[in-house]
């Protein structure tokens, strides 16, 4: 899942300098532990951290009870309150339930239960991925906590791959509307519209799409709704970002999928994209909108397409916190994995040969932040070496080099040697470093990786193309070539592999263990830019965690299945950068360690019933009123 297959660049400017010094990597705790051993295909408890609410009084805080102005059947119409079966005899009693619920009380335990042995009856991923949506819309917690103790089984069903069946099919499916729908044929009507999502103080993030490049599927129109969602379930199941504090957003400016043009389903505009001056208009109305309706919320940007992505990042990066994890998110997980590789390795960044097999999105955004992370001054050669279709990037390719190709383009007079094909720049170059992008299948053969193994002790070697069909190498077959040597991370899931009868894990560079920290970094500190040091302070945090530090047969990054313990880490990074620059805007964030991450913890949300407490209507804030994450007049 490190990036989703594009042909063209997006860029990060990272500041001029990286250490790779790594301090001790932070013992996770008891509770990680156990949520690492209970991630399986069958539902173990899984016991969130005990929270010590010092910070209790913080507006996020999530310890105590919540207000609830809600009774009867609009209680348990509103998904961030229900707890149907789960709630207790006295609040059956006090909010007006007995009747509407069977006797017998259960607990969360037993309705994960009940909940996974529901979705594993549907036929199909499609179906589980169908069934699981609506179970979000009548439980959150019990949706997040049965995602949470199963996650290994269920990302794949949540996120992609499936998730890109559900988007394809998102018209055929459409049951009910979740997020914001805005189109370009109404320009006037965005503030108004994006107004009823709540006051200032009520969206912490907001994922926005405009459809175009979805999940190496391309453009899907207004389906791309469902990746905003999709983004948000992450945020909240990585980070703890409250899920009644954000907001899906997709901009609906027509499509040029033919399919969905002549299919009489289709719920999009039909006509073909909207781009050029009218398309920036839109935009801009609508990040201007939303900065004005809420200022302390914080932008990622999605799936924009080629002509639009990074122009719209660079556009609002000096202005406003956002984010685009295509651009951003995939360089800071590779990057972080890369690190790890050459503290095993014992390299540094600014002596390392990189070979980046594949030119366009991926690509050439890796090699910039690798780029500028390395000294300013640092010997032109130490560039990454970026090869596509018609081999090493020259200047003498001119017109046939994008934007963000150019400064990776070899003057011609400098290259003395074959540079035509992916092998010869491997003779070569002897790189240290090789790095797939392509969505070219089996690229990296036996003779490109023996090769390179034949120069440097440890090859470090990603092929990160997804899904697993478009890989350039199977890990095992990199291992079996290296003998054992290889330092490999991937960008799909695989499991461990073995030579010698030793057996070597296999990481996936997997954005989720970053954005989502990230995200919440930013929200809680509520900075005013997500800047570049804060990105290299997530990148240094997440590769402070690797395994392969303690023991270098294990994995680059850690697994997934740590995610949340491995957010609050970033989190703080990122916090703590922020501080450090004057962007924090939050008042009150501590300076001491301990107390910085116990202001963290208490301050995610966690899949679990808190007791209610019933407030008079009149009295009631949105929350209360169930009103939160709808839009309402």
């Amino acid at each position: 899942m490190a990036f989703k297959a594009r042909p063209s660049p997006r860029l990060l400017n990272y500041p001029t300098q990286l250490s790779l010094s790594f301090t001790k990597p932070t013992r996770l705790t008891r509770t990680s532990k156990r949520t690492k051993a209970t991630m399986s295909s069958q539902h173990k408890q899984t016991t969130p951290h005990v929270k010590h609410p010092k910070f209790g009084h913080l507006p996020l805080s999530t310890s105590g009870p919540q207000d609830c102005a809600l009774t009867g059947s609009a209680l348990l119409s509103t998904p961030y309150f229900n707890k149907g079966a789960g709630f207790p005899a006295e609040e059956r009693r006090d909010f007006k339930l007995t009747g509407l619920l069977p006797q017998h009380v259960s607990t969360l335990d037993q309705q994960v239960k009940r909940a996974y042995q529901q979705y594993s009856s549907r036929k199909d991923d499609l179906a589980k991925n169908t069934f699981m949506t609506s179970l979000a819309e009548q439980n959150e917690v019990l949706y997040f906590r049965l995602i949470q103790d199963n996650l290994k089984e269920m990302f794949s069903i949540i996120y992609t791959p499936t998730e890109g069946d559900a988007i394809q099919n998102y018209s055929r499916l459409f049951r009910k509307p979740d997020g914001c729908f805005l189109n370009i044929n109404d320009v006037g009507r965005v503030h108004d519209d994006l107004a009823q999502w709540g006051k200032p103080e009520d969206i912490d993030y907001i994922v926005v799409t405009d459809g175009e490049e979805i999940l190496g599927i391309g453009d899907q129109g207004v389906g791309g709704i469902l990746i905003s969602v999709a983004k948000l379930v992450l945020t909240t199941l990585c980070a703890g970002i409250h899920p009644n504090r954000t907001l899906p957003v997709v901009l609906d400016c027509g499509t040029d999928n033919e399919e969905l043009l002549n299919d009489d389903l289709y719920l999009g505009l039909k006509k073909p994209r909207v781009r050029g001056e009218e398309y920036d208009k839109f935009v801009d109305t609508f990040v201007q909108s939303a900065r004005k309706l809420y200022p302390r919320a914080y932008i990622h940007f999605e799936d924009f397409g080629l002509p639009n992505a990074r122009r719209i990042l660079d556009r609002y990066r000096p202005e406003i916190p956002c984010f685009n994890d295509d651009v951003q998110g995939t360089g800071c997980v590779t990057l972080a994995a890369m690190m790890a590789g050459l503290h095993v390795s014992k390299m540094k960044l600014e002596d390392v040969r990189i070979v980046i097999f594949g030119s366009g999105t991926a690509g050439t955004g890796i090699a910039d932040q690798v780029r500028d992370a390395i000294a300013a001054d640092s010997a032109l050669a130490n560039r990454p070496r970026c090869v596509d279709k018609p081999g090493l990037l020259m200047q003498s390719h001119a017109d046939k080099l994008t934007h963000a190709q150019k400064p990776y383009a070899r003057a011609d007079k400098d290259v003395d040697y074959d540079h035509s094909d992916l092998l010869s720049v491997i003779k070569a170059v002897k790189p240290h470093v090789l790095i797939g992008t392509s969505t070219k299948p089996k690229a990296f053969t036996q003779e490109i990786i023996s090769e390179m193994a034949s120069h440097v002790d440890r090859p470090i070697v990603f092929p990160l193309s997804n899904p697993t069909r478009l890989h350039e190498a199977d890990p095992k077959d990199i291992n079996e070539w290296t003998k054992g040597k290889a330092l490999i991370a991937t960008g799909s899931p695989f499991p461990p592999v073995k030579y010698d009868g030793r057996e070597y894990e296999v990481a996936e560079c997997n954005n989720s263990t970053c954005f989502p920290g990230i995200g919440l970094g930013c929200v809680l500190s509520r900075t005013k830019l997500l800047s570049d040091k804060m990105l290299v302070a997530a990148v240094k945090a997440l590769a402070a965690q690797s395994p392969a530090l303690k023991d270098p047969i294990k994995g680059l990054l850690p697994d997934v299945v740590n995610v949340r313990e491995i957010s609050v880490h970033i989190a703080r990074a990122v916090i703590k950068q922020a501080v450090e620059e004057g962007l924090a805007q939050e008042e009150g964030i501590p300076e001491d360690e301990g107390d910085l991450e116990e202001w963290i913890r208490e301050q995610m949300w966690d899949p679990v019933y808190r007791p209610l407490r019933m407030v008079k209507k009149e009295e009631a804030s949105r929350h209360a009123k169930g009103e939160m994450g709808v839009a309402t007049e």
